[in-house]
């Protein structure tokens, strides 16, 4: 298991463009690709519904975790493709 911290610095917070960009890169990996949010939330990065879903806004953080054959590739490509899509509000 692998995790990176991430803070949200949309003024939107987790918005539709982020929350697809998300979930189209995770569904990419064979691991189980999640975050964790406020206190003891998690949302399936793979599903924007559930991403979108959790409410999260700009200034907070999450956890991004990644458990499986290729954890390590999952994290860097999806946490890359969320945070550039936050940057690009």
């Amino acid at each position: 298991m692998v995790s990176k911290n991430i803070i949200v610095s949309s003024v939107l917070g987790i918005h539709l463009r982020p929350a697809g960009a998300m979930s189209e890169e995770a569904v990419k990996y064979d691991s189980s690709i999640n975050f964790e949010y406020g206190v003891g939330k998690t949302a399936n990065a793979k599903s924007v519904i559930s991403i979108l879903a959790s409410g999260v806004k700009c200034g907070e953080e999450i956890k991004l975790i990644c458990e499986g054959s290729d954890e390590e590739e999952a994290l860097e490509a999806v946490s890359s493709k969320f945070i550039q899509a936050l940057e690009d509000d």
